[in-house]
């Protein structure tokens, strides 16, 4: 087995290292320091910078703009951008225009996939149905009216809503079917609330009422929803991954310089082992990460313990699981690991953790968001658990 990433890959990871190495951290606006939302929108400079580097197109084709890469390499960016809190909709937008190249109408992917791959169109996706904790699109009904869907319902937190130009929205019909309705910022029918995350991030809380959206601005095709939301699930895992890689290096840093008794405190038993813990935690974030992002890239089946290719990419009984069950335990490992990571940070690092001068207390903040974005550890254990009583692996 090759476990070594392209070429292609690879330059997309320098592209992103070089780019984002000029953000700091300590310049990210501090929800410590800000009642409320700590901007009004994200980072228009930064986002300029990324189409300039042609890394809001990794994922679209050549006849869009894009490179035409797959999930590993977004992964790969997204690693990068968490290192440095990087306020972008890169996920968001990167994972919604995809979807609509794979199953949108031919005339909405000519209008829409290379203005977003220029950064031109900003997208995101309501993925966290009314409550945070319920199935996405169970929030929103959808009716057909002729050649029109008309959306009732309400889609809480969703991210970067006040500056994106087009919201992907989930909704059920009547039949049972989930579509995905590519909603505009402002439109009839809609209304869009104030929300805050832990981050300080500025989220909304989009309602639509009687909300008609035509036709060819609704994808209906089988799995769409699916494919959308392991994306942005896997995503998070790698913006989870990245965060805690920088925080683990921030502790070293500070561990190997503080002193205590005359010597380093990461020289102390104590010390060593809790960094040493965390160390293991993120190699087992980036194993499953990087075996959900596979998945989700080639469709495979996956292998069983003879190395030979078991079930189908929908998972089959007796064979392998479908995607999502390699996206839940990347999600555990993420949620749970990210949520260690940070805590035994601000432990290590005392009272320095907590000061606003340092930037620790923003990953922290971070981490608290990553953890919890479409569902916490014990929300993918649950799913992972449906998922192994109805696909025995036999």
């Amino acid at each position: 087995m090759d476990f070594t990433f392209t070429e292609e890959q690879q330059a997309a990871v320098e592209a992103s290292a070089a780019l984002f190495g000029g953000v700091a951290p300590d310049g990210v606006p501090s929800p410590a320091l800000t009642a409320g939302a700590v901007a009004d929108d994200f980072d228009r400079a930064l986002w300029a910078k990324l189409a300039d580097a042609d890394l809001l197109s990794l994922l679209l084709d050549p006849a869009y703009g894009g490179a035409g890469l797959d999930a590993i390499a977004l992964c790969l960016v997204l690693r990068e951008s968490a290192k440095v809190l990087a306020r972008v909709p890169l996920l968001e937008s990167t994972a919604a225009a995809v979807t609509v190249q794979e199953y949108g109408a031919e005339e909405t992917k000519a209008g829409l996939l290379a203005r977003a791959g220029r950064g031109e169109v900003v997208l995101t996706v309501a993925a966290n149905g009314r409550t945070g904790h319920e199935p996405a699109e169970r929030a929103v009904t959808a009716r057909r009216d002729g050649d029109v869907w008309t959306l009732d319902g309400v889609q809480t937190a969703v991210a970067w809503a006040h500056g994106a130009d087009l919201v992907v929205v989930p909704a059920h019909t009547d039949d049972g079917r989930t579509l995905l309705a590519l909603v505009p910022r402002g439109h009839e029918g809609t209304v869009l609330g104030e929300q805050v995350s832990t981050s300080g991030e500025r989220l909304g809380e989009l309602r639509l009422e009687s909300a008609r959206i035509p036709g060819g601005q609704v994808i209906e095709a089988e799995g769409a929803w699916e494919r959308l939301r392991d994306l942005l699930t896997t995503g998070t895992c790698a913006l989870a991954l990245g965060l805690g890689e920088r925080v683990l290096h921030m502790t070293s840093a500070y561990t190997g310089k503080r002193e205590q008794f005359g010597f380093p405190v990461a020289t102390f038993q104590a010390v060593a082992v809790q960094a040493a813990d965390r160390y293991i935690d993120l190699r087992a974030m980036e194993a499953t990460l990087w075996q959900a992002a596979w998945r989700i890239s080639t469709g495979a089946a996956g292998t069983g313990t003879d190395g030979t290719a078991k079930g189908t990419a929908a998972g089959t009984a007796g064979g392998a699981l479908p995607v999502a069950g390699d996206v839940a335990v990347a999600k555990i490992w993420a949620s749970e690991g990210v949520r260690r990571v940070v805590q035994t940070a601000q432990h290590l690092h005392g009272g320095f953790g907590a000061d606003t001068d340092s930037p620790l207390h923003r990953y922290h903040a971070w981490a608290k968001h990553l953890e919890l974005s479409l569902g916490p550890a014990a929300a993918h254990e649950e799913a992972l658990g449906d998922l192994l009583a109805t696909h025995p692996l036999g």
